[in-house]
């Protein structure tokens, strides 16, 4: 039996975050009544009412079990069900996106728990799965067409009219759904064509998807900011009376305390520097998670895997010097500890299935269903708390951490707090190749490096040239601590990295702490 009652527990934290955070990532005023009056334990979708209740739109045989062989819902249920959902999960998101901000800068701990965000995108998940259910039901009635597209930070669906349909010039972005042409290819079922309370048309314009829109002109308003910010800092220090400091004590941009040589020349900080580690680092975790998709408001985490390793001192004494990875051609080295976990996903996900996770990992989540006895991640306390012991015993390393960073503030209970209290340190063998692998140069087809995990794992020996990255959580763990590991070897041979001028002591990476 799976325990939802923390879901509307959650919502007894919204005092707490309503007087912390009266407006969204997008700047709209955040109805904290409308947040409490989402039913998160049994879902947020429209298509739940409807599955449960067919006399809404004037179907029957209502079905209590939502699936794709539900009875076939009218084209306007789906077209208006879709328009709500949609409505609904942009609120939503907009919400949850502004939460870690006003979480990480709440610095007199007003806020004390982070389970609100996570019990919001654990809704956020399955209605994102209604969703995709509904796309696929409009596909099903040849109501439209949907293809997946790039569209600038993000891949959206985008509804086209059905090729059988011959909308007018006038009549762009409409389905006609009469029949009344005669074309039999229009796809319309026999009851369709004869029954008249059918409408004649689905507009499409008003349900497509305008993720992408809102993530671009949420970048263009924090580039606007960050622009605001810098103009000010620097007038700020203009107006000083040093003339070569600012207010703060950082050296004025552009000036002789800033350049302190005659060209003046710095290659400009990347934000990843703070995840690199210290020139004391030594036990580590690795970690990598594979996902149903890269949204963890949206997507599931189906697969992870972590393994120990020690960066300076020899293996723990007693633990076994061999593990059998999937890839005969691994060998467990210095590595100890090995774990690998397997994720499931709900009934609506599974059916849906996920042909390029599967071509890229080998998982099909069609058979992962919680249905065929998968635990979900989100839904399993006990495997959440195991892996927050681990990741606060020792600093955990990641490629491209960021990532397993926001999937684990929104899917483990307690991250999110650990990480603000300081208890945390992540670090990054991304920027290690970024900035320590000189085989990382730029080229035409990867302008600032080819930095992935694969290329940076065969240029410090992790990985034979003839095989390539897996894309399973504990083999890509164990080629990037490896890689690490040669990697720190050869900068400390070197007097480079963490050994150069520039070069931190201690254990480096990123972590939060409380600022007084």
């Amino acid at each position: 039996m799976i325990d939802r009652t923390w879901l509307d527990a959650a919502k007894g934290d919204i005092p707490q975050w309503a007087a912390s955070m009266p407006k969204d990532a997008d700047g709209t005023t955040i109805d904290w009544d409308w947040v409490r009056s989402l039913d998160l334990m049994h879902g947020i979708s429209v298509l739940l009412a409807l599955a449960a209740d067919g006399e809404q739109y004037g179907e029957t045989a209502a079905q209590p079990q939502l699936g794709l062989d539900q009875p076939e819902l009218t084209p306007q249920a789906i077209h208006d069900a879709l328009k709500i959902d949609y409505a609904t999960r942009e609120h939503l998101e907009s919400i949850i996106a502004q939460c870690n901000s006003t979480f990480m800068t709440d610095y007199d701990r007003f806020i004390g728990s982070y389970r609100l965000p996570r019990a919001l995108a654990y809704a956020n998940r399955r209605l994102n799965d209604n969703i995709n259910t509904l796309l696929h039901l409009g596909e099903q009635q040849h109501l439209w067409v949907v293809s997946r597209e790039r569209r600038g930070r993000t891949t959206v669906a985008v509804l086209r009219p059905y090729s059988g349909s011959r909308p007018s010039n006038d009549d762009q972005g409409m389905l006609n759904l009469s029949g009344e042409t005669g074309d039999a290819s229009a796809g319309n079922t026999a009851a369709e064509n004869s029954d008249v309370k059918f409408p004649t048309t689905v507009a499409l314009d008003d349900i497509q998807d305008r993720t992408a829109a809102i993530l671009d002109a949420r970048a263009e308003r924090r580039k606007a900011q960050r622009f605001q910010k810098r103009a000010g800092d620097a007038a700020m220090a203009r107006a000083n009376l040093s003339g070569a400091t600012s207010p703060g004590g950082a050296a004025l941009p552009g000036g002789a305390a800033a350049s302190g040589n005659a060209t003046g020349h710095h290659p400009k900080p990347d934000w990843r520097d703070a995840y690199l580690p210290g020139r004391d680092v030594d036990a580590v975790m690795g970690i990598d998670i594979e996902t149903t998709g890269i949204d963890p408001a949206r997507d599931y985490i189906i697969d992870v895997g972590f393994e120990f390793m020690n960066m300076a001192s020899p293996r723990p004494a007693g633990e076994p010097e061999t593990y059998a990875y999937e890839q005969g051609y691994y060998a467990a080295g210095d590595a100890y500890g090995q774990s690998r976990l397997a994720f499931g996903v709900p009934p609506e996900n599974a059916a849906l299935g996920n042909a390029l996770i599967a071509k890229l990992t080998g998982i099909d989540v069609r058979g992962r269903s919680s249905e065929a006895g998968y635990r979900l991640f989100d839904e399993w306390p006990q495997a959440q708390a195991g892996l927050l012991a681990r990741l606060t015993q020792q600093p955990y390393v990641a490629h491209n951490a960021t990532f397993e960073h926001s999937w684990f503030m929104l899917n483990v209970a307690g991250y999110a707090e650990s990480y603000r209290a300081g208890r945390i340190t992540i670090i990054d063998t991304l920027p290690m190749s970024r900035q320590w692998d000189p085989g990382a140069v730029p080229t035409n087809e990867h302008p600032y490096g080819d930095n992935t995990l694969d290329a940076y794992a065969k240029r410090q020996g992790a990985l034979d040239s003839a095989h390539n990255e897996r894309h399973l959580g504990l083999e890509d763990s164990h080629i990037m601590l490896v890689a690490m590991k040669h990697h720190l070897a050869a900068l400390k041979a070197q007097g480079k990295g963490p050994w150069g001028s520039t070069g931190r002591a201690g254990v480096g990476g990123k972590s939060c702490g409380r600022k007084r």
